[in-house]
C-alpha cells in the first residue's frame, strides 16, 4: 500500500503505539490531544505479556520492564481465607510475568519514541466529530475548526469518545484510586487484594517508579459505588480510612500518606463492545471499540494488540477498506471472549450481589488449583487465553532471567527509553 496520511485521535497508550507503529511503515501521521501537552491520566496498571510483545517490536518492552515491577502473582483474601491466588508460572515454559507500571512512566516511554521519531502532536484539540469524505475523513474540533482530509481516522480517545455512537452501560462501581510511595511489609511481585463480598474492595499494585520519582511506588484503589460518592465525601477521610483499616490492617502506614480527599481520584466503568468498529475511512482502537471493568487488567494490552493489528493489516492489504476490515476481524474474536469474561466476572468482584462472591469464597478456590483451571486462570490473567498472539505474529513477552526485576524497586528507565526511541527513530 502507498505510503498514506493519517490523523490520529487521543494520545493515550493506543494512539501514541500507532503513532509509533504507522510512521515506522512509512505513513505520515499526525496526533491530535485534547489537553494544552500530551499527558497521562491515572494511577497504575498492569503489562502482560501481550502487550509487553507489542512493546518489544517497538523496541520499548526492557525499558518498560525497567521502570516497573515485576508481578509474578495475583492474591485476594476474605475473611482470612484466601480466594484469589493466580500465578503466571502456571503458563509454564518461558518466564512468562506481569509488569505493573505506573500510567506516567508507561506514557514517557512512547511518548518519548513520538517524539525523537518526528511525529507532530497537535495539542489543544478537542474533536468533537468526524465528517466523512470521499476517500478519507476529517476531524472537527469543538472551537469549529477542521483537520486537514486524512487518508484514513484513528479513534483512539477511550471509551468517552465522541466519534462512537453507540451508548455504553454504566457500571455501578468504580473505584478511588492513589498513587503511593512503596512500603515494606506487602509482597513485591504480586497484585494483593482484600474482599468482603463484591461491595467492598481495596487492592495494592507495585509500579515500579514514575518519571522524576527516586522511590518506587504502589497504585492503591478502593472499589465505591458511584452514587455513594457524594456520601463518601461527605462522611470525611477518617471515617474512610477507619473502613480500609479493619478490612486491611497493614494498609495503615500507606493511607498515612493520604491527607486530602484530592489525592484519590474516583474512575467510573462502562460496558460496551462496539458492533460495528470501524467504518470507511475510520477505525476504532482500544477502549473506543471495547470499553469495560479493569477486573482482569487488560485495557492497555488489549489496545496495543489494537494498534499492532492496524499496522499489520495496513502492510498486508492494497486497499484502505480492505486493511480496516482485516484489522478487525483479526482483533474480533478476543475482543469478543474478553469482553465476555469481563461481564461474567465483574459482578463477583463489584456488585452488591450475595450469592456469586459466596461462590467466589466457598467453591471456587479448591476447585481453582486443580490443572487445567490452574492454567485457565494464569491464561486469562496474561491475556493470553484464546491465542490472540499467533495471528498477529507474535509471542508473549518474556524477560530475559538475567534482567527480570522482581520487587518493585527497579531502577529507572529514563535513559532506556532515550534509547529505544532514538533507536525507533533510526528506523524510520
Amino acid at each position: 500500500m502507498r505510503p498514506l496520511d493519517i490523523g490520529i485521535a487521543g494520545c493515550g497508550p493506543a494512539g501514541l503505539a500507532t503513532a509509533l507503529l504507522l510512521a515506522r511503515d512509512g505513513h505520515r501521521v499526525r496526533l491530535y490531544e485534547r489537553f494544552e501537552a500530551p499527558r497521562p491520566i491515572g494511577s497504575g496498571l498492569m503489562l502482560q505479556p501481550t502487550g509487553l510483545a507489542v512493546l518489544e517490536r517497538l523496541g520499548l518492552a526492557e525499558a518498560a520492564v525497567a521502570c516497573g515491577a515485576r508481578i509474578d502473582r495475583l492474591f485476594g483474601k476474605a475473611g482470612g481465607r484466601t480466594v484469589l491466588d493466580v500465578r503466571y508460572a502456571w503458563l509454564g515454559g518461558r518466564d512468562l510475568h506481569g509488569v505493573g507500571i505506573h500510567r506516567a512512566a508507561l506514557f514517557d516511554l512512547l511518548h518519548r519514541a513520538v517524539v525523537a521519531a518526528g511525529i507532530p502532536i497537535l495539542c489543544d484539540r478537542t474533536v468533537s466529530a468526524s465528517p466523512s469524505e470521499k476517500g478519507g475523513g476529517r476531524l472537527a474540533f469543538d472551537d469549529g475548526s477542521l483537520s486537514p482530509p486524512h487518508d484514513l481516522i484513528v479513534d483512539a480517545m477511550g471509551a468517552r469518545s465522541p466519534l462512537v455512537g453507540e451508548a455504553a452501560h454504566p457500571l455501578s462501581y468504580g473505584a478511588l484510586w492513589a498513587s503511593l510511595d512503596w512500603i515494606e511489609g506487602f509482597d513485591g511481585s504480586a497484585l494483593e487484594q482484600r474482599y468482603i463480598r463484591a461491595s467492598t474492595m481495596t487492592g495494592l499494585l507495585p509500579i515500579g517508579r514514575a518519571p522524576g520519582r527516586a522511590h518506587p511506588q504502589a497504585a492503591f484503589f478502593w472499589s465505591l459505588r458511584g452514587d455513594r460518592l457524594e456520601a463518601w465525601r461527605e462522611a470525611g477521610l477518617e471515617a474512610w480510612k477507619s473502613d480500609v483499616r479493619r478490612l486491611w490492617p497493614a494498609t495503615a502506614p500507606l493511607l498515612d500518606q493520604i491527607a486530602d480527599p484530592a489525592q484519590l481520584t474516583f474512575a467510573r466503568y462502562a460496558h460496551r463492545t462496539l458492533s460495528r468498529p470501524a467504518r470507511p475511512g475510520l477505525i476504532h482502537l482500544g477502549d473506543a471499540w471495547h470499553s469495560t471493568s479493569p477486573q482482569l487488567g487488560q485495557g492497555a494490552n488489549m489496545a496495543l494488540l489494537d494498534a499492532w493489528s492496524l499496522a499489520m493489516a495496513l502492510r498486508r492489504s492494497k486497499r484502505i477498506e480492505e486493511a480496516i476490515e482485516r484489522a478487525v476481524a483479526m482483533r474480533r474474536s478476543h475482543v469478543r471472549l474478553y469482553q465476555g469474561l469481563s461481564a461474567l466476572f465483574t459482578p463477583a468482584y463489584q456488585s452488591d450481589g450475595r450469592i456469586l462472591p459466596w461462590i467466589r469464597d466457598r467453591i471456587v478456590p479448591p476447585l481453582s488449583r486443580l490443572w487445567p483451571a490452574t492454567w485457565i486462570q494464569a491464561a486469562m490473567v496474561a491475556g493470553t487465553f484464546g491465542d490472540p498472539l499467533t495471528p498477529l505474529g507474535l509471542e508473549p513477552y518474556a524477560s530475559p532471567a538475567a534482567s527480570a526485576s522482581t520487587s518493585p524497586t527497579a531502577s529507572p528507565a529514563s535513559s532506556a527509553s532515550l534509547s529505544s526511541a532514538e533507536a525507533l527513530a533510526s528506523t524510520k
